[in-house]
């Protein structure tokens, strides 16, 4: 086991500051990032109308922090598995998933109905939180096993 540790050390020691980079995005999102839905979600929000915010900063506010989680997890998915092409296909997920996300907010929150809170709040989650990371990498470690 220690033999295996000593082996994997820059690699271990690169995941453990990806997985911090990530948890210092979440920290420091306050500060970071304009998202005027956070303290909007912390509340009883069915009871309560949408926060004004403006569009325009919303969007590239989402779309960087998108990025950065994406970044530290292709890093993450890269330090696990060293396999170019599972970074291009995770990419072109990520890139898709984007895509898709940011279509759907814009549609709810432009044609936003008093039921549509749940939606939102979970197409908002998907775009500021690292799922995707979760899911790829049991999904590809199960690849790699069924291709051997």
């Amino acid at each position: 086991m220690l033999k295996k540790i000593r082996q994997y050390k820059y690699r271990i020691l690169l995941g453990g500051l990806a997985v911090f980079a990530l948890i210092l995005i979440r920290v420091f999102e306050r500060v970071l990032f304009y998202d005027p839905f956070l303290h909007y979600f912390e509340l009883e929000f069915n009871r309560i109308p949408l926060p004004t915010y403006d569009s325009f900063s919303l969007f590239l506010s989402l779309t960087f922090r998108y990025v950065l989680n994406s970044v530290f997890s292709l890093l993450l998915i890269y330090i696990v598995f060293k396999e170019c092409t599972m970074i291009k296909f995770a990419l072109v997920l990520y890139a898709v998933f984007f895509l898709v996300l940011m279509i759907s907010m814009s549609a709810v929150l432009h044609f936003y109905e008093t039921d549509d809170n749940f939606t939102l709040f979970y197409i908002r989650r998907f775009l500021i939180q690292p799922i995707f990371v979760l899911l790829f990498i049991p999904a590809f470690y199960y690849q790699r096993l069924s291709v051997k």
